[in-house]
Formats: structure tokens, C-alpha cells, sequence
């Protein structure tokens, strides 16, 4: 059921007969896939089917929890390394890889500090550079020109939707190799989220994207590739266009179109 896709393109991670346990629970059962490079790749399914559970482990987020375990790997290129492996740090993971959650975290600090946040734990202290580091990934977020004079105000006095967006300079400002957005526009309003869909097109250009969504149109809006999940199982990966318009398995088929899910 969940081959490796052969379609073209350069390879950022492939994901190899990954399962994941919470305690005795096996939430994912042997998932196969490739993530294309600078490519979004939507994963759909009904809720509770195992789409969140698999977004975190790029992150290795499930580590914070004891009992939680991974079978599998999860090999980055080009370097050729299995995330998953137990001495792989974590931390370094998530400095490779950033998340945007499902409703704006912003942290009770400053709109700059919360995007400097990662450059500092990093180790970064020099004001030229968090000061450039900042700027780009504003920029990069679509939201510099509407907080450029009020860096120093309080995150929390954003709208929804430019906290959302804040979020993901912040996640953008430690250089990150992949993004993961699990469900980042279900908090918002139709007009913000038509700027996060914008901003994940154009993101695409220089990083590789998994976004996590329970609405069909936009995974046929946003992504490029499209993975059908179904009880902690990949029943289907291909491009968006042939999920969406031609889909070869019927369950596939059925949750598209309404009759199931």
C-alpha cells in the first residue's frame, strides 16, 4: 500500500517502513514515502488517522514524551542521514527542521525576540546578525513591512493571522531545511488564510514543505504531492493533481469526494 512514489524530481527525505508507537499503541504502521525538494506535499486523511503523529516525527517532537517509540527511518539529503537514529540530537533536528502549529504560539516576548528565539539558542549574539537574521525572515513571513517600526512591541498585540505569519518567520530564521505546518490556517479567517496559502507558495522556492490539512481545497490549492492517510496507514502518495482527479485507490476516492471520512 505505501511504495515509495517513483516521480521525478530530487529527494530532501525518504521515509522508510516507518512505524510509531505510543506505549503499546501502534499509531503509524510501516509508512514509505519521499519528500520532494522544495516541493509541498499535503498530508489529508480523517482525524485521528495518524497525519500529525507522522508530521512530528521529522522533529523528533514525540522525544519529549516518555514511552513514545520509532521503527524506521527518516533519511535527509544530502548528507544521507537517519534522523531517527538515537544518536542523531534532536535539537539538531529541529534546527534542520521547523514546525507551525496549528494556532499561533507566540512566546511573551517581543515581536524581534520571538523571532530571534532559535539564533539565540543557537548561540548567535551578535546584533549585526540576529538584527539581518530577523529582517530576512520577516520579509521571508510577508510581515516586515507591517511591523518593521514596532519590533520591540509585544507579540501578543498582533492580529491572528500576522502572529500565525510571525510564527513561521520564527521558524524561518534558523535556516531551516524542511517546514512542517500542521493545520496552520484552521485558527484563522478566510482572509488570513488566503495570505498563509500565498506565503506557502512562494515559501516553497527555497524549502522543502509537509503541511498537515483537513481541508481538501487547500491541499489542492498549496501541494504539489498529496499522501491519503487512514488509520496510522499510507493508502495512497502521488502528485495532487492525479490524488485529486484520478485517484487509483477507491478509499482514496471515497474521502475526496465526500462519501467517506
Amino acid at each position: 500500500m505505501s511504495e515509495i512514489s517513483a516521480a521525478s524530481g530530487l529527494h530532501k527525505a525518504t521515509v522508510s517502513d516507518l512505524s510509531f508507537h505510543y506505549g503499546a499503541f501502534r499509531a503509524l504502521k510501516g509508512i514509505s514515502m519521499v519528500l520532494h525538494e522544495k516541493m509541498v506535499t499535503a498530508l489529508i486523511g480523517p482525524s485521528g488517522c495518524g497525519k500529525s503523529t507522522f508530521l512530528r516525527c521529522f522533529n523528533r517532537m514525540h522525544d519529549l514524551y516518555p514511552g513514545n517509540r520509532y521503527e524506521g527511518d527518516i533519511t535527509m539529503y544530502p548528507d544521507n542521514v537517519n534522523i531517527l537514529a538515537p544518536s542523531v540530537d534532536p535539537i539538531e533536528v529541529r534546527m534542520r527542521i521547523s514546525m507551525v502549529f496549528q494556532k499561533p504560539n507566540p512566546f511573551p516576548k517581543s515581536i524581534y525576540e520571538n523571532v530571534a528565539y532559535g539564533l539565540r539558542v543557537r548561540g548567535e549574539k551578535r546584533r549585526a546578525v540576529l538584527d539581518e537574521k530577523v529582517e530576512d525572515a520577516l520579509r521571508g513571513a510577508a510581515l516586515w513591512e507591517e511591523v518593521k517600526d514596532r519590533l520591540n512591541d509585544l507579540a501578543f498585540n498582533l492580529s491572528g493571522g500576522q502572529q500565525q505569519r510571525m510564527c513561521i518567520a520564527r521558524a524561518l530564521a534558523t535556516d531551516p531545511e524542511i517546514l512542517l505546518f500542521d493545520e496552520p490556517t484552521s485558527a484563522l479567517d478566510p482572509i488570513a488564510t488566503a495570505s498563509i496559502e500565498e506565503l506557502i507558495t512562494d515559501l516553497k522556492k527555497k524549502v522543502t514543505i509537509l503541511i498537515v490539512t483537513h481541508n481538501m481545497q487547500q491541499a489542492a490549492r498549496v501541494s504539489d504531492y498529496t499522501a491519503y492517510m487512514y488509520l496510522g496507514e499510507l493508502i495512497e502518495f502521488d502528485v495532487t493533481d492525479t490524488i485529486f482527479i484520478k485517484p487509483k485507490n477507491k478509499q482514496t476516492e471515497d474521502y475526496i469526494t465526500g462519501r467517506f471520512g
